[in-house]
């Protein structure tokens, strides 16, 4: 497997110290932590899933961890929420998180988003980080999820709990190797609202949250290092009263049209929080490139495109394609590494897997900048022949 993050600075003494245990394992060692300390994986929900995934990832060394909640501490969250504590009760779950964090490791930078993830500024807020990991607890969140990172081409670390049973997957619609997979081709519409209990109505053991947030946190792991096969294809299901594990091979499902604009959440109606359907959403996808594509065009030297690299620049002092423009992505938010842009020349854009480049294109394209995106970034350039 390609790891999916490049190997950042150097580990620091203290750095080193803290993942001793890591350093010593086949596959990950030295160069393994530095890919962990330079990732950015956003966690979608701060509660069962998302404490222990955001626990176990500030102690692997992910070097950036994002939440997204706008929930607040309850006692009754305390059963199964281990990163907050009665203390926490009334604040903020993602400023609750933060602190655990930091008395965790002070040096993992935490992002947070005290937000109602929405179909306006899904893409936007997911498109800056690596990875996902979605820990929500209800549907309408989920498919969102799952259509804004197959829209971005992100991969996603998928858990569910309910009662006794749990379910975990990989999605990820773009690949380096292999058709894609994501939530609707396991289930491709989302349930009736009365028809699944939430947690709240049917409960749930709170060990269990712990499994399966170990489990997703072991797969974020892998695929930012590249040790190991994820679980992309396939389906871990969890019997807790029984103590049993078993697996359910997942396919792409044949027919399944691609989740196709920013706006889209193909069929899945999401209420009350600015989400729409599929129907009249416009056409408005940046266009794309292949890596195999833009490879033969850079060939060409009469071909006057133009190569901007959006990460930051110790991503692209490990790795980076010749010719490329580094601007990072935040001075194309702030519009600070926009103007010297040509506006009569094709610009591609790329990042590690695709996803900040998409954003930064679709903001350069507002721009009046012939902007495409390369598909599956660097990590798709670097698995070219």
């Amino acid at each position: 497997m390609i790891p999916l993050v490049a190997p950042g600075p150097p580990l620091t003494p203290e750095q080193t110290a803290r993942a001793s245990r890591h350093l010593l394992l086949p596959g990950i060692g030295v160069e393994g932590q530095r890919r962990l300390r330079a990732a950015r994986v956003l966690v979608v929900g701060a509660g069962g899933l998302g404490a222990p995934v955001l626990q176990y990832l500030a102690a692997a060394g992910i070097g950036t961890l994002g939440v997204v909640d706008d929930d607040v501490v309850d006692v009754s969250n305390l059963q199964r929420q281990v990163i907050h504590g009665t203390a926490d009760v009334g604040r903020l779950k993602v400023d609750s998180a933060r602190g655990a964090i930091a008395d965790l490791d002070p040096s993992v930078a935490v992002e947070t988003h005290a937000v109602r993830l929405t179909a306006a500024n899904a893409d936007a807020i997911l498109g800056a980080y690596d990875l996902v990991v979605d820990g929500t607890d209800n549907f309408p969140t989920r498919y969102l999820v799952s259509d804004a990172c197959e829209r971005l081409g992100l991969p996603v670390v998928w858990g569910s709990v309910l009662r006794f049973d749990a379910q975990v997957s990989v999605f990820w619609s773009r690949p380096p190797a292999g058709p894609g997979v994501t939530l609707r081709d396991l289930f491709p519409t989302p349930p009736a609202p009365d028809e699944v209990p939430s947690c709240a109505e049917a409960g749930v053991i709170g060990a269990l949250c712990g499994q399966v947030g170990s489990v997703l946190a072991t797969e974020v792991v892998k695929l930012v290092t590249g040790v190991g096969e994820p679980l992309l294809g396939r389906v871990l299901v969890i019997d807790a009263l029984r103590a049993r594990w078993s697996e359910v091979p997942l396919v792409r499902s044949s027919g399944r049209r691609a989740v196709d604009g920013p706006d889209a959440v193909s069929g899945a109606s999401v209420p009350d929080d600015g989400a729409v359907t599929a129907d009249g959403a416009p056409d408005d996808r940046v266009p794309t490139i292949s890596a195999a594509a833009l490879a033969l065009r850079l060939a060409d030297p009469a071909d006057p495109l133009v190569l901007v690299d959006v990460r930051e620049p110790a991503e692209a002092a490990q790795a980076s394609i010749p010719g490329a423009r580094l601007i990072p992505l935040g001075r194309v938010m702030d519009g600070s590494g926009i103007a010297d842009l040509p506006r009569d020349r094709e610009v591609v854009v790329h990042c590690a897997v695709g996803g900040r480049s998409l954003v930064a294109a679709e903001v350069l394209r507002a721009a009046g900048v012939d902007a495409t995106n390369l598909e599956g970034g660097i990590h798709a350039w670097l698995a070219l022949p």
